[in-house]
């Protein structure tokens, strides 16, 4: 198997929408990005599949390494040899790199956010810099591009936090901040109970405004110029304000069980945000886009 498959298998293994957006690239863009995506898989499963945070990090100082080696162009693992030949062309920089290490270093000396300011700290590092990667693999031309990119990666994250409150909560995870919860009087044992109310409801209600709010502040900072050349993040906007808005129809039902699109929806909203260039109305939320 070649480090190119490996990658792939990764992702196709992965059931993630991210697959999706690479469908229409051209064969080297897709390569890089793929592999990139891989990286990006192989750190957070340290996290998700170890139960013990010594070992977790052990393994998160062999990834530390491997991307220091890999900017000296010294590679092991399959993924970092896959990563190797697009480095230089589209940006893939060592402080960036480092930066998605140290994410996932963040999920596992804290399961609590104090506040909003913490948890966009934490996205940046999970979200954030891979959407400036991404961005740059995926052509850009304009500097604000990468702002743009940014803010789309919170938006995701802020989906996936929504989505996953559930199994996050069954490994003692809460991510919403706990301000909020105060703010809507939710008990961080209620959600750890899977127990839904009113005041839930209400206080998933924030959250989804928030992130409609980020998607929308994302779709504004992106020059029309590089419109074109990022449909792939355009893909995945479409597919997880998609998922963002189910979520809502099934009034939140997010503790006991992970709403998902199903493959034929996200191949669908794949293919159209690619043919149109890009142009994504996206409704939802108490503002229009």
């Amino acid at each position: 198997m070649t480090p190119d498959q490996y990658c792939q298998n990764k992702a196709a293994r992965s059931g993630s929408s991210f697959y999706y957006s690479f469908l229409f690239l051209p064969p080297e863009q897709r390569r890089a990005i793929t592999a990139l995506y891989a990286f990006c898989r192989e750190v957070d499963d340290v996290v998700d599949d170890s139960t013990d945070a010594g070992v977790a990090q052990i393994k998160l100082d062999w990834w530390r390494d491997q991307v220091l080696r890999l900017h000296r162009g010294e590679v092991e693992h399959p993924v970092m040899q896959a990563l190797l030949p697009h480095l230089e062309r589209f940006d893939l920089t060592q402080e960036r790199m480092l930066a998605v290490v140290e994410g996932m270093r963040i999920d596992l000396k804290q399961s609590r956010f104090l506040d909003y300011a913490a948890l966009q700290h934490y996205c940046w590092h999970v979200a954030g810099v891979v959407g400036e990667m991404s961005a740059s693999i995926f052509g850009s031309e304009r500097p604000e591009t990468l702002h743009y990119a940014r803010e789309l990666g919170l938006a995701f994250q802020l989906t996936n936090i929504i989505r996953d409150i559930g199994d996050d909560a069954r490994r003692g995870r809460i991510y919403i901040p706990l301000d909020e919860l105060q703010q809507f009087n939710v008990k961080a044992a209620d959600i750890l109970a899977g127990q839904y109310s009113n005041n839930f409801t209400e206080l998933m209600q924030f959250q989804a405004q928030r992130a409609h709010d980020t998607y929308r502040k994302a779709l504004a900072l992106l020059p029309d110029a590089d419109r074109r050349n990022q449909r792939p993040g355009l893909i995945m906007a479409a597919i997880y304000h998609a998922l963002l808005r189910e979520i809502e129809r099934d009034n939140f039902q997010v503790l006991h069980q992970r709403i998902a699109l199903t493959p034929v929806r996200k191949f669908w909203l794949a293919w159209k945000t690619w043919v149109s260039g890009g142009r994504l109305n996206l409704t939802g939320g108490s503002s229009n886009a």
